[in-house]
Formats: C-alpha cells, sequence, structure tokens
C-alpha cells in the first residue's frame, strides 16, 4: 500500500457549533488557495466557535461525538493550540488502499475455481439458516465508495453516504470499494457473479476515500462514525498507514465502545520494511501476539495457506484470509489498467475481476464476522473475534506470519452455535525468556508448566493476562492456560504451547 499525498476538497462553510449537530456531516467545497487544513480537537462546541472567530478558521468537516473538526485557516497550529479550550491540532495524517492490482492476471486465475477464496475460508460449509440470518447484521464498508450498479451490490440495495459531500453519491471511480463491499457482503442469492462472505447481511456503503485511492485519518474518523451511528456492528477498514493519531484512536474507540466488531488490513509493505500500520495495530496491539484486543487485523494468505509474499507480518497480526488472486466486482467507472476485466462463465450482468493484497482479505473476515454473529446473537465483538482466531488454521497456535492462521469460516460458525468458551495462549521468546499472553471468555485464568515430566501451576486463578518465564538450557516446556468460571471449575483450556530451549554447551560443541 504506498503513502500517497493526499488532496482534499477544502471548503468554506457557515460555523454551526450548537450541540445536537449530527455526529458527521459533510464537507463543504471551495477555499481559499492558502489556507492550510488542521484537525482540532476542542473541550466544547464554544471553544471551538471562539477560536475560529480569533483566527478566521472554518469547519470543513465536523466529528461531532468525539469534539474534533477539520479546520481550514491561515494561522500555524501552535496558535490554535495556545487558545482556550483547545484540546490538540494537528495535520491529517495519509492513509492509502491496502491493495496490489498490479499481482492479478488479467483474465483468469489459473489452477484453482473462480472465487478460490470461498472455499480457502470454508465459507462453502455454512448452513443456509445462517446465511438467512445474518440479515440482522449491517457491515459497514468505509472506502472509495460502490459502484451501485454491480449485480451483487444493487441485489442489496446497501444504505449510503458520501462523507465528504453530505450526500448519498456514492460513485466508485476507483474500483477499491467497489471490489471490497462484494467480498464482504456481496449477495449470495441474485444467481449473479460472486458470492459475498456475509450472507444477506445487510451492507453500508460510507464513501470516504478519493477517487486516488486515498484518505486522511479524519475521512476515516468520519466514515467510522456514520458507519456507527447508523447501525453498523461491523467495520470494514481496507487501508492504513503508518502512525496514528488522536482523532483516529477517537474514532475506533468509539466504534469499540458502541459494540461494534473493527475489521482492518495489515497492509501490504513487507518488502518495504514491514512496518507497523494502522488502524490495524490499534485493533491488535504491537507486542500482543494475537491475544486480546479490541478488533481485528487481517493479513493475506496465498493458495497454499501461507503468507502472501506481500502480507506485513508481525505481533499486531490478529489472522490472515485469503488474498492473492481474489475474485470480485469490478467498477464500470474504475481503470481496467488497476483493475483488470476478468470473464467470469456464467455470468450475464455485471463485471469482475481478480486483485491482491490486504484489503481483500480483510472483507472476507468482516462477512465472516456477521455469519458468526448470526449464529450466536448473544456474542459480544470480543468473542467473535476470539472465535474467529480461536477456530482458524493454526488450531490455537499463532505465528507472526498468519496470526491464528487462515480463517475458517464454517468452524467459527459451528463453535458459534456450540456456545462453548475457548482460551488463545501464544508466547514470545526473547532469549532466555518467553513472554506469553492469552485471552478468553472468562475473567480468572491459571497458568500451567509442564516440563521433564512433570507439571506445575505457575499462575492460580489471576486475572492476568500475560506472564514473563524463565527458560533454562537443554528443556523442553508446554505451557497451557485453563479459563476458571465463577464457580472456580475449568470452564476451557488452550492448546498447549512448547518450547524446546537448546542447551548451549551441546550447540557449542557441533
Amino acid at each position: 500500500m504506498e503513502r500517497a499525498r493526499v488532496g482534499l476538497a477544502m471548503g468554506i462553510a457557515a460555523l454551526v457549533a450548537a450541540a445536537g449537530v449530527a455526529a458527521v456531516t459533510g464537507r463543504s467545497e471551495g477555499a481559499h488557495a492558502s489556507a492550510r487544513t488542521l484537525v482540532v480537537s476542542y473541550r466544547t462546541p464554544a471553544d471551538l466557535t471562539a477560536a475560529l472567530r480569533v483566527t478566521g478558521g472554518v469547519v470543513v468537516l465536523r466529528l461531532t461525538a468525539l469534539r474534533a473538526a477539520e479546520v481550514r485557516t491561515t494561522v500555524p497550529a501552535s496558535t490554535l493550540r495556545r487558545l482556550p479550550g483547545i484540546r490538540s491540532v494537528s495535520a491529517p495524517a495519509a492513509r492509502g488502499a491496502a491493495a496490489e492490482p498490479a499481482l492479478a492476471p488479467s483474465s483468469s486465475n489459473p489452477g484453482a475455481a473462480f472465487e478460490w477464496q470461498y472455499a480457502g475460508a470454508h465459507e462453502d460449509g455454512i448452513p443456509d439458516s445462517v446465511l438467512r440470518a445474518a440479515s440482522s447484521v449491517r457491515i459497514a464498508v468505509v472506502d472509495t465508495g460502490a459502484d451501485l450498479t454491480a449485480p451483487d451490490l444493487a441485489a442489496k440495495a446497501p444504505a449510503v453516504y458520501n462523507t465528504r459531500t453530505g450526500t448519498g453519491d456514492v460513485r466508485d471511480d476507483n474500483g477499491h470499494g467497489t471490489f471490497v463491499a462484494s467480498i464482504a457482503a456481496g449477495s449470495v442469492t441474485n444467481g449473479e457473479g460472486i458470492a459475498g462472505f456475509g450472507g444477506d447481511a445487510q451492507l453500508l456503503v460510507v464513501k470516504a476515500g478519493t477517487a486516488d485511492g486515498t484518505f486522511t485519518d479524519v475521512d476515516e474518523a468520519a466514515g467510522v462514525l456514520y458507519a456507527i451511528d447508523h447501525g453498523a456492528r461491523i467495520v470494514n477498514l481496507s487501508f492504513g498507514g503508518p502512525g496514528t493519531t488522536p482523532i483516529e484512536r477517537h474514532a475506533i474507540q468509539y466504534a469499540i465502545d458502541h459494540g461494534a466488531l473493527v475489521v482492518a488490513a495489515a497492509g501490504n509493505e513487507y518488502a518495504q520494511g514491514n512496518p507497523v500500520e494502522y488502524p490495524a495495530a490499534l485493533l491488535q496491539p504491537v507486542g500482543s501476539d494475537g491475544a486480546g484486543g479490541a478488533g481485528l487485523a487481517v493479513g493475506a494468505s496465498s493458495q497454499s495457506g501461507v503468507r502472501a509474499r506481500f502480507s506485513n507480518s508481525g505481533s499486531w497480526i490478529s489472522l490472515a484470509a485469503p488474498g492473492t488472486n481474489v475474485l470480485g466486482d469490478v467498477s464500470s467507472l474504475s481503470s481496467q489498467v488497476a483493475y483488470p476485466r476478468a470473464a467470469l462463465p456464467g455470468s450475464a450482468a455485471g463485471l469482475y475481476g481478480y486483485a491482491s493484497g490486504t484489503s481483500f482479505a480483510a472483507p472476507q473476515v468482516a462477512g465472516a464476522a456477521a455469519l458468526v454473529w448470526a449464529a450466536n446473537p448473544a456474542l459480544t465483538a470480543q468473542q467473535v473475534a476470539q472465535i474467529l482466531k480461536q477456530t482458524a488454521s493454526g488450531d490455537g497456535r499463532w505465528t507472526p506470519q498468519l496470526g491464528f492462521g487462515v480463517v475458517d469460516v464454517a468452524a467459527a460458525v459451528a463453535l458459534a452455535q456450540s456456545g462453548q468458551a475457548g482460551v488463545l495462549l501464544s508466547g514470545n521468546r526473547v532469549k532466555s525468556k518467553l513472554h506469553l499472553t492469552w485471552s478468553g471468555d472468562t475473567s480468572r485464568y491459571t497458568l500451567t508448566l509442564t516440563s521433564a515430566g512433570s507439571s506445575r501451576t505457575v499462575l492460580s486463578a489471576t486475572s492476568d493476562t500475560s506472564a514473563w518465564v524463565t527458560l533454562k538450557p537443554g528443556r523442553a516446556y508446554a505451557f497451557t492456560v485453563s479459563a476458571i468460571d465463577p464457580s472456580g471449575a475449568t470452564a476451557a483450556t488452550s492448546a498447549p504451547l512448547t518450547v524446546a530451549v537448546p542447551d548451549r554447551r551441546q550447540t557449542a560443541g557441533k
């Protein structure tokens, strides 16, 4: 995903600071060329009004729920920061789409079914009753918009909104949003095109990006707020960038506080230094080794089930989904170079093509989350995320390449239906020490260590979710974590995490 420079449509708008204004209002058009764009967080609407009156600034986009606004002004950020009631001032941060369309074949996908990702994620094993029940769940795709004439999207009659204009015009000149939306929630009953991962889930298309596929943290925040305020239980963010900002953090927290599950692409810069990407790393924090987290950071896998060569890796990866040569709906307004068209036998309408990237892995997980929720509506967002990680191809074992493995939608739905809780355990070895982290659907855990044929309890009925353990050379260890229910009984136990430490003397003698 390239760090494209972002050009914003700025403008002069009447300042509306009274309480009760909608959480997100569209950008106004037309601005003085010498003005700069700043993101301003404030204590009260009156404080913002006073600050702009002094500096001559105007509001471009208001994020009322976050007490923040994108502002056009000619004064430097340092001037605004000194004014009463202004909490922070920063420049908008760039976000780019996590797509690699250049990796896609122009006409076919040799050696696999057309929509290989469907079987690759075991999406083809979902009961019809669950597919239908997903109609109670709304997935929001915050992206570059969507081509609403694409058959798989038209059949869903999606709700739409453009945060940049405050209108329902979500036409997708870029193509990224159309592709992502079709994978997350394309129709599975229209007998045309592809099958989305979300069954009959409702689709909300929020256009926040530009025609060149770029966003800012303000665009992202506006899209997230609108999605949450309009009923989204799942929000897909297939874009990212280096570092994070207060606006981005507050928007993600707003979604979490409202019980939503946020799913984000991990990025495609493995060959460019494998950087940590945001907002994904806000959902699965750096150093967590996949345990816990407030959402899901999704990497990409290849058709052979290993990490796609472009997909970022690290301690902040939750899980993965198919991300190479993924089939999706193509916007009729998009470039044929960026999104090559491919013939789809049996299809009488629409445009289709292949593309690669974590952008197109994330919506598979978003759709899968809708099915897990459909299978068990009583689950929380964190429980849905836990189930998806627990049932992925890693069988409860985490790696920095794929997180807990490739998503297995059928297994996740089955576990959700069973109502059983689980525990995830992961570990990161640093020389002679092992950092263990775990998560589950309880508040008390017991950590057990087995070595040389004997077992001992390291932590008993603790509320901790991490621990450091010192390892000795020449020893093999197996660790498990058990979830303890309110009665004190064991509710579930993690898969064993095994570690073997070489004997330094034997290693030195070789």
